[in-house]
């Protein structure tokens, strides 16, 4: 008989990569112009925020899952807006690219979200310089660049557009832990919705306004009700499932299933979309930067154990199941997700945060408390 703990684990495991792969998928199958043909992403992302934040305001002041945190004018205006800023940013570039580059290229690019992290972190100073993963970050640039040598269908304008989104969501994690670890405010994955999607929702009104809707005036665009509401539920559902993954695994099962996702979602695109044909020189360019991926984590789970006494170190068998409480500031920890061992103070950085980028409302914040423990003081990329 398979322990019950344990199959649990696989499940939910199960579901994250299904959901993750699934949101990818269907995103590029709406936006692409040779299938549903909906090519308005901003659009898209509008109705993912408008959606996600109608839901956390109904489990908050509705059904009272979560209580709301104590939410000032200050706060608001000095961390959720600059966030929410950036948050918006990452998901309008990144949903931008899938018009123009493949979802296998898409993929092997988000290899980059390490290397843009750690810069972005090393120049906040929330985290230090190291040789070692200087030497993977490289390692994994270098990887990055052959299989963008080797893309059949190389756009620049779509690789712009997807690096810039990475960096955009580099720069969102380093501010939430900046701005929020300032502030002392926990948000767990309910709140978070409840307070930064509406706020990114009026920031790509403005985008949208000037560059999409005189384009839905004068062009016959298709809106399925069922399809959007579908594709936004599947988008809010990969955010809880993460959480639900998070709290029954470690930081190794996390990291390893993100791997295998990724794999598994080129292979799947290659499959669904014919046209994203994928070269020898794309394999071999992707293997590199995963070398340098699994070699990073490598050292930061090492300087994590290395910075944990035995009491601290709970193996993922002996995870509790995990309920929300009331209390939200019980549920998740944003500004203290740190397993950097060489930083000071025990803040760490974020840069080796294993987070998923069609998920990333709770990317930075979701972390339990259990998570918390096993990873000391820093955890979760796709």
């Amino acid at each position: 008989m398979i322990n019950k703990t344990l199959f649990f684990t696989y499940f939910y495991l199960f579901v994250y990569i299904l959901l993750s792969s699934g949101v990818i998928l269907y995103n590029k199958w709406v936006l692409s112009p040779k299938y549903f043909n909906f090519p308005l992403p901003i659009t898209l992302t509008m109705i993912h925020m408008g959606f996600s934040g109608a839901v956390a305001f109904f489990l908050v002041r509705v059904f009272k899952v979560v209580s709301p945190v104590k939410m000032t004018f200050e706060i608001y205006a000095t961390c959720v807006i600059p966030i929410s800023a950036f948050f918006a940013s990452s998901l309008w570039f990144g949903n931008t690219a899938y018009l123009h580059i493949s979802v296998a290229f898409i993929q092997m690019l988000k290899a980059l979200m390490p290397v843009a992290t750690f810069l972005v972190a090393v120049i906040c100073g929330t985290d230090k310089a190291r040789c070692d993963v200087f030497f993977n970050m490289l390692l994994v640039s270098v990887g990055v660049v052959i299989s963008s040598y080797g893309e059949i269908h190389f756009n620049v304008v779509g690789t712009v557009y997807q690096v810039t989104g990475i960096f955009a969501e580099a720069l969102r994690l380093v501010l939430t832990q900046v701005l929020l670890q300032k502030k002392g405010l926990n948000l767990n994955p309910i709140t978070s919705l409840y307070y930064i999607a509406p706020c990114s929702f009026v920031f790509l009104f403005v985008p949208w306004y000037l560059l999409e809707k005189p384009v839905m005036e004068v062009s016959q665009i298709q809106f399925n009700f069922w399809i959007f509401f579908s594709n936004a539920l599947c988008a809010l559902a990969l955010n809880f499932s993460i959480f639900l993954v998070i709290g029954r695994t470690g930081a190794v099962t996390i990291r390893v299933a993100g791997v295998l996702k990724d794999w598994i979602l080129i292979a799947l695109s290659t499959v669904i979309f014919p046209e994203s044909a994928i070269t020898w020189l794309n394999i071999i360019g992707y293997a590199i930067a995963l070398c340098g991926v699994v070699m990073y984590n490598y050292i930061k789970v090492r300087d994590v154990r290395a910075s944990q006494s035995p009491a601290e170190i709970i193996p993922d068998r002996m995870t509790k199941d995990w309920k929300f409480e009331k209390r939200s500031s019980d549920l998740y920890v944003p500004d203290n997700v740190s397993n950097n061992g060489g930083s000071g103070g025990g803040n760490g950085s974020l840069s080796d945060m294993n987070f998923d980028e069609e998920a990333p409302l709770i990317s930075s914040s979701r972390v339990s408390h259990i998570g918390r423990m096993q990873l000391a003081n820093h955890a979760t990329g796709k």
